[in-house]
Formats: structure tokens, C-alpha cells, sequence
């Protein structure tokens, strides 16, 4: 047999023991991630969803000179067009097909989906500087590249994705006019002691990418690889929209729990100095809605989603809406684009 068939048996093997030993149909991203990796190297024609539209381009590292490849659309309007950037998740890398793409090749607008240090495995990955590097750099290549309108760059992330697009909110170089956030990780800290009850892999996946070793996560790397306890930069925040999106299953029904949105919304509006405590999430609140996953109030619905509860503060909000750890994609793109 061949080695590569070899590795399909075996990850596949893990994935199905997997399921028996819980008992319970739990999709476990990286053995499928790297299964189906493995299968596209045989077999390139069933690869992925991707267009011909969509060329890979290849990008140069201003840290490292390392060359990080991009799946990129550039519009063939006359008119300078907005720019999507998004962010792959957690286990994945630039290669993971995302249905914005085909959102923002039907509406005519420039996009691209960088790989940025690849699955959240490494030290190189999970928001450390060459990850924002590399993002700033994809963004730099499509303005080369593309009509861009430069005053409508928009960032969108899913997961880890989520947590690259927060690290991006926080560090970009670029003046980015939308933020848009879905289930995602904001306290590797946090992460790390909920995934060590809920899913092993994931606690894997923190402690190597926060350079820990003997199995004791590293304080210090996941302090420095989380946004929750970063600087915020009063004045770029001030010029850039943030929306933050936990369905309110998530962390039973999926890997993030809604925590980590809901900390972060309020870390920004109090570091810039709001002191109004009704666009808090309170604690009653919160303890509330995590106790019982009711809706805490009349907020009307998302893509036919109920929406649990909403805060806003001038140009941040957070929604956390009826369902598990997902994006809803349709909408996230409707959201970015409209004026």
C-alpha cells in the first residue's frame, strides 16, 4: 500500500475510534483537516470548491522573507471596489474553502484568504506578530494588485479565524473600516483549561503554539498570544467597526464558549472610558443567559436566527444569537458590504 493511502487509513481509523471511544458523532477538526489534505494530494481534481476565478498567489514575509500563498480575487470593475479579507480557522490554512469567496466573486468585489503561519499548531502561529505580518502583507499585495477602494477594507474570521481577525483589529498596520468576528478566541488561557474538559485536541493544539512544554501551558506566551490582554489603541479603534458573533450554544455545542466574546466586548468599551453600565454585559447578565440560553429581551433575529442579547456602543457591538459554534456566512458578508 502506499504511504499516502497508509495515512488515509490511519487518520481515518483515529476518527471513527474516535467517535466510539465518546460515544457521540464529535467532528474532530484536525484528523479531518489533515485527512482531507491527504486525500487532495492524490486526488487534485476533487481538491476543493475554489473557481478558476481565484488564483494563488504567492506572498513575501516582511519578518522572515518567508512565502506565504493566498487565494485571490481581483475585481474587473473600472470602479475601485471594496477589499474582503478572510481569515482561515483554527486547524486550517489558506486552502480551506470559504463560501464568502463565492459571495464576493458574485457581487464583483475584491477578496483574498491568506495563509498566515497555516493550523494553530505552531509557535509561529495563533496571533504572534508574523501572523499579523502576514496578514498586513496579503492586504498589501491585493491593494498592488487590485481596484481597491482603500477606505473599505473589510476583515471577517471564524474561530481562530475569529482570533486572528481580533489580532488584526488590535495590531494592523492598515486602516481597516469593518471588523467581523464569529466565535472567537479571545483567552488562550481560558481556551486552554476549557478544552482540557471538553476536547483534548485543542489543548494540544494551545500548548504548541504557546511554546509550552512538559504539558504546563507557558502563562506568559498565551498572555501574549491572546487579544483579551492586549493594548487597545483608543484612536484606531475609534475609526474601525467591530461585530462580535457567539451563538449561544457554543462551548456545549461547539468548542468557544460565548465568554470569550462577551469579555472582550467589554474589555474595548471600558478601556475607552465608557462608564454607561447599560452597554456592559453585566454579570447578572451574563450568568443569566449562560444559566438558562433563553433570549434576555425583544433584540429580533439574524438570518431567521433569534438574537439572545445585544450591546452596542457607537461603532462596536456583540450579538449572541440562537445557535452553536458557526458563522452565518450569508449574512456576515451582507453586513460587511452594506453602507
Amino acid at each position: 500500500m502506499k504511504p499516502i493511502l497508509k495515512k488515509i487509513f490511519f487518520y481515518g481509523a483515529i476518527f471513527l475510534l474516535g467517535i466510539i471511544a465518546q460515544h457521540k458523532f464529535h467532528v474532530y477538526d484536525k484528523f479531518i483537516f489533515k485527512l482531507k489534505n491527504e486525500i487532495v494530494s492524490i486526488f487534485p481534481d476533487i481538491q476543493n470548491k475554489w473557481g478558476s476565478e481565484f488564483e494563488i498567489v504567492k506572498i513575501k514575509s516582511p519578518i522572515d522573507g518567508k512565502i506565504e500563498k493566498a487565494y485571490f480575487f481581483a475585481t474587473n470593475s473600472k470602479v475601485p471596489k471594496p477589499l474582503i479579507v478572510s481569515l482561515h480557522t483554527w486547524w486550517a490554512d489558506y486552502k480551506e474553502y470559504d463560501p464568502i469567496s463565492e459571495l464576493a466573486k458574485k457581487h464583483n468585489i475584491n477578496y483574498i484568504h491568506p495563509n498566515f503561519r497555516g493550523s494553530n499548531s505552531t509557535p509561529d502561529s495563533c496571533g504572534s506578530d508574523l501572523v499579523i505580518a502576514d496578514i498586513d502583507a496579503s492586504i498589501d499585495y491585493a491593494l498592488k494588485n487590485a481596484n481597491i477602494d482603500s477606505s473599505k477594507i473589510y476583515v471577517v474570521g471564524f474561530s481562530g479565524g475569529g482570533l486572528a481577525t481580533l489580532a488584526m483589529y488590535l495590531k494592523s498596520k492598515h486602516h481597516i473600516a469593518k471588523f467581523s468576528a464569529w466565535a472567537s478566541v479571545t483567552d488562550l488561557l481560558a481556551f486552554y483549561n476549557e478544552s482540557r474538559i471538553r476536547n483534548k485536541d485543542f489543548v494540544k493544539g494551545i500548548l504548541l503554539c504557546t511554546n509550552s512544554i512538559n504539558n504546563k501551558i507557558n502563562k506568559a506566551n498565551a498572555k501574549k498570544k491572546s487579544p483579551l490582554f492586549w493594548d487597545v489603541p483608543k484612536n484606531k479603534v475609534k475609526s474601525s467597526k467591530l461585530s462580535l458573533f457567539a451563538g449561544i450554544y457554543d462551548g456545549i455545542q461547539g468548542s468557544v464558549p460565548i465568554t470569550h466574546s462577551i469579555n472582550f466586548y467589554n474589555k474595548i468599551i471600558n478601556e475607552m472610558g465608557l462608564t454607561d453600565a447599560n452597554s456592559f454585559v453585566s454579570f447578572e447578565e451574563r450568568s443569566k443567559i449562560m444559566e438558562t440560553r433563553q433570549a434576555l429581551g425583544n433584540y429580533g433575529k439574524i438570518e431567521n436566527r433569534e438574537v439572545f442579547l445585544e450591546k452596542k456602543h457607537k461603532n462596536i457591538k456583540l450579538v449572541i444569537f440562537k445557535g452553536k459554534h458557526e458563522i452565518l456566512n450569508n449574512f456576515a458578508f451582507n453586513e460587511l458590504i452594506k453602507d
